[in-house]
């Protein structure tokens, strides 16, 4: 089972990178330009770090946000570069405060989003928080900032938030292009430089217009942690493979590894695939209580290096193949058995 899972995992990405590859000479003048529009100094390699939303959804609080911090640490993921802790959805209370501003939830972010930012600020870590680009996100269970875009960007800089991940939902019928262009000019005139992760889904091809106004853009809808998931992402992000680079990535959503769904080795494919793509590398699961196994993959320098690499964009393949038919397991966890 080993072995077949593990050549579909090859075949899969030397296919994938071999299309990838073909094309880039093809890569046309304005998307070069595309690639440094957005100028925050953010995001020159993929980001890396953890999100909350694979595996606790919205039963989180600020106890498990801290001690998921500690852990970040503790497992030295954090001297490896997972530097990002990112709340998702269902931080925030249902209501805004009576001046419009955005308030942590009482029941489970007492000490609010300031403190939390400074504890993880405090272990050299940075933080990050989720809004929605609609009237309300994705879970229904607090505001969105459309309308309040400038206020609420001011608010994310007051707390010293690094990172927003931006979904959405409730769009009430408008295009998404203006809207997310709008919270990036108000993180821009915010007074800190934070990253911003526009989570479109690719519904209107924002890899053809995003880089001018986020860090990253998801290409994609949501993963799910299982293997036919996990590949028909990659394959859809694939396609948008010219359009992205230092400064503005695309993005196949977030890692599963090590939630449950998948074997060993499909985590390994998955971990792997996702670094050769240069995509975003945010944990997903509880990394608290990880597996051996768990921590093997997400902690493998030699595969983070791909990922990061930026004087090997582009170039991939021709490693790629040289790794296999070198049978060295460096862009890939494998060494073949012939």
């Amino acid at each position: 089972m080993e072995e077949k899972t593990l050549f579909r995992a090859l075949l899969f990405i030397l296919l994938s990178t071999s299309v990838a590859a073909i094309r880039q000479p093809e890569r046309s003048p304005v998307a070069v330009t595309r690639r440094a529009a957005l100028e925050n100094g953010l995001g020159r390699t993929p980001q890396m770090g953890w999100n909350s939303w694979n595996h606790f959804a919205c039963n989180i609080n600020e106890d498990i946000i801290r001690q998921i911090a500690d852990a970040m640490v503790d497992s030295g993921l954090a001297k490896l570069g997972y530097d990002y802790i990112n709340i998702d959805d269902c931080w925030a209370a249902y209501d805004r405060d009576s001046q419009g501003n955005l308030v942590a939830n009482p029941s489970t972010f007492p000490s609010g989003i300031k403190v939390l930012a400074d504890y993880v600020h405090g272990k050299g870590l940075k933080l990050g928080v989720y809004g929605d680009a609609g009237s309300f996100t994705c879970s229904n269970k607090m505001p969105g900032s459309l309308g309040y875009e400038e206020q609420d960007a001011k608010t994310f800089a007051s707390w010293g938030v690094d990172y927003l991940k931006y979904d959405n939902c409730n769009d009430q019928g408008l295009s998404p292009q203006p809207r997310y262009i709008n919270m990036s000019k108000a993180l821009q005139n915010s007074g800190r430089n934070i990253f911003f992760s526009l989570c479109e889904w690719g519904v209107d091809d924002p890899a053809t217009w995003a880089s001018g106004v986020g860090n990253s853009w998801r290409t994609t809808g949501d993963i799910q942690d299982n293997w036919g998931s996990m590949t028909a992402i990659a394959d859809a992000n694939d396609k948008w493979a010219s359009y992205a680079g230092p400064g503005g990535w695309n993005d196949p959503d977030m890692l599963e590894v090590g939630n449950g769904g998948m074997t060993t080795e499909e985590y390994r494919s998955h971990f792997s695939i996702w670094a050769l793509a240069k995509a975003p590398l945010l944990i997903g699961c509880d990394i608290r209580s990880m597996s051996n196994d768990t921590k093997e993959i997400l902690r493998n320098q030699n595969v983070i290096a791909v990922n990061q690499d930026m004087s090997r964009y582009d170039t991939e393949l021709h490693c790629f193949v040289n790794l296999v038919f070198q049978t060295q397991p460096i862009g890939l966890f494998y060494k073949m058995h012939i």
